[in-house]
């Protein structure tokens, strides 16, 4: 991780624990970010999205990178969060790569993230190496978003796995229901 700069990447952390949103913030600038906005919950992470669009100059952030967010949070938590991030016709940027940090890590709750459009997950406990990797993995491997009637958020397919048999995946013009936007 010593060949990234992260000087210029800006990140909003919606954290609800002071230990925990001071132990990331600690953490992301050991990594080198240049600029991170720490937010305790969901809702202020939006009003804060919403400032970035309307006032950058007022509060001197042209824009987000990246997301980091607590999954567990009160009043907003962060799958409404994300919901808003990914659906709201006011949000700034559907396209920000999103993390959110959770510590249940059950099959079906990873299942119901990756519906709602995560960009990936950051497992409690955490080290700085956790976070460095899922930062790297950010840039090094952004992956292309897809919008259906059901879906939009970052294609979940993570693996190129050789196809057997004739390509059902091909996008074209006559695709039905599928958008594929690159972000």
């Amino acid at each position: 991780m010593s060949d990234y700069d992260f000087d210029r990447v800006n990140i909003l952390l919606a954290e609800d624990s002071q230990f925990i949103r001071s132990l990331l913030v600690n953490s992301l600038k050991v990594l080198g970010v240049g600029n991170v906005y720490p937010v305790e919950h969901g809702g202020d992470a939006i009003t804060f999205l919403q400032r970035v669009k309307n006032e950058p100059m007022k509060i001197g952030v042209q824009n987000i990178d990246i997301v980091i967010s607590n999954w567990d949070m009160h009043p907003i938590d962060g799958m409404m969060f994300l919901r808003w991030v990914r659906r709201h016709k006011d949000s700034p940027n559907r396209f920000v790569p999103f993390v959110m940090i959770t510590s249940y890590t059950e099959p079906e709750r990873i299942k119901q993230a990756r519906e709602m459009g995560i960009s990936d997950i950051l497992a409690k406990p955490f080290t700085i190496k956790n976070i460095g990797e899922k930062l790297v993995s950010i840039i090094e491997r952004p992956r292309q978003f897809v919008h259906t009637s059901e879906f939009f958020g970052p294609d979940r397919r993570r693996q190129k796995l050789e196809i057997k048999g004739a390509e059902r995946r091909l996008l074209t013009d006559k695709s039905e229901g599928v958008e594929v936007i690159r972000g």
